[in-house]
């Protein structure tokens, strides 16, 4: 699946990835390919993402890394959208 993060200042990500686990402001939530089409509000917290380690070296500082390998990405609070395979995340 495709994954893209944006925050006012830049394009943060963008590439395919296995997974994503993001602060939802109902709980923690993790996305998979083939998820159901969904919309939901972010609070501050970490979004973890599995698989594309291709970061840009603009934004390579915004990003750590997590067990596995994971990125590890500390927002405020944000958007989600998934749709057809494409989860795009606008983020503060």
């Amino acid at each position: 699946m495709y994954l893209e993060i944006v925050s006012p200042e830049a394009t943060l990500f963008n590439g395919e990835v296995t997974s994503v686990t993001v602060p939802g402001v109902n709980g923690d939530f993790q996305m998979l390919n083939n998820h159901a089409a969904i919309v939901s509000l972010l609070r501050e917290g970490v979004v973890k993402i599995s698989g594309n380690k291709e970061l840009a070296e603009n934004v390579k500082d915004k990003f750590s890394k997590g067990d596995n390998n994971t990125l590890l990405l500390k927002i405020n609070s944000g958007t989600l959208e998934m749709k057809d395979n494409k989860i795009i995340i606008l983020a503060d």
